[in-house]
């Protein structure tokens, strides 16, 4: 907030938060330290416009066999292990050190985006402003772009609506000659997909295109949680059963009735 950056309007970005920030239209705002506080996850924060909101997020079991039960939060105790290693973070790097950060970070996205709209076959959306950068492309399926530029370690976000892919900028983009590198590889992979713009697309690219066609969202939602469902599944997956027509299992040679 305070990097001495000017926003899109000529102003400070400082002094728009103050008078845009959403504590001035409805009751709370979410601060995320692990983003980009260096934080581990779990060190999410809610602030309020008014104390008088907060006594809803409380939970409050005084029936309980154990005792009076109260938590701050529906979702009960936090770890300390978290909370501790959210504050060594702010102490270390102070606020100077967020600024400096905040400084590189958003310098590096602005270089990247001048520099990503030079490339033909492909457009920035948007103007950015702060640290993340999204492409599309009117000419081939962006997905492809992900998948080659995945192969080359770099590992951008697929989004959909319209289809494009962005790149999240952190401090790591920061280090000499990261930004460079990346913009060298998304020039190198669009000139080989500009060869044949209109080959089809497989990987992440068929999963995102499949489900943007589908009009019923609710569809999308069900097949969501039902990937969800399997990553919890604990069944023991079923043994293979032996063809006894040609003595094989999933492919390849097995025993039949005690014999090769």
């Amino acid at each position: 907030m305070k990097a001495g950056l000017q926003s899109a309007k000529g102003g400070n970005h400082c002094e728009e938060f103050a008078e845009n920030s959403l504590l001035h239209f409805s009751i709370s705002e979410v601060l995320f330290p692990f983003q980009y506080g260096f934080a581990p996850k779990g060190s999410s924060v809610i602030l309020y416009s008014d104390k008088e909101y907060r006594k809803y997020q409380f939970f409050v079991q005084p029936d309980w066999p154990g005792g009076i039960y109260a938590s701050p939060t529906l979702a009960g105790s936090r770890s300390g292990a978290v909370i501790a290693s959210c504050w060594a973070a702010m102490m270390y790097f102070g606020q100077d050190g967020y600024v400096q950060s905040t400084r590189k970070i958003v310098s590096t996205a602005r270089y990247i985006a001048q520099e990503l709209r030079k490339i033909n076959g492909i457009y920035v959306l948007g103007d950015p402003q702060v640290s993340v950068v999204a492409i599309a492309s009117h000419d081939f399926n962006i997905f492809r772009l992900s998948d080659a530029l995945a192969d080359t370690g770099f590992s951008l976000n697929p989004l959909q609506f319209p289809s494009s892919i962005h790149l999240c900028c952190t401090l790591l983009h920061t280090h000499p000659g990261a930004a460079d590198n990346f913009i060298k590889e998304v020039k190198k992979a669009v000139t080989e997909i500009m060869k044949d713009p209109k080959a089809k697309c497989g990987g992440i690219g068929a999963i995102y295109g499949m489900a943007q066609s589908i009009p019923d969202r609710s569809m999308v939602s069900e097949i969501a949680g039902l990937f969800l469902e399997a990553c919890y599944s604990t069944k023991d997956p079923e043994p293979d059963k032996p063809d006894k027509a040609n003595g094989k299992t999933n492919g390849k040679v097995g025993k039949a009735n005690g014999k090769h």
